[in-house]
């Protein structure tokens, strides 16, 4: 992923609070593909942020809801 595009979705987002960033990730699940990146690097930020507890939480969440 190019770093400017990095750069545009944080500058995005940056000054938003909790209830308009819940607004950003809620309108981006399930939408236009073109949104995946911008959530991927949400996911980045949260992922870099969190104890090895919740990481792995998250990928046993994940686990739990890929097709078998």
């Amino acid at each position: 992923m190019n770093l400017n595009l990095r750069q545009a979705i944080i500058q995005r987002v940056q000054d938003k609070n909790d209830e308009e960033l819940y607004g950003v990730i809620a309108d981006s699940v399930g939408g236009e593909e073109r949104l995946l990146p911008g959530l991927g690097v949400l996911f980045e930020i949260i992922w870099q942020h969190s104890e090895a507890d919740l990481q792995n939480q998250m990928v046993h969440k994940l686990k739990e809801h890929l097709p078998h």
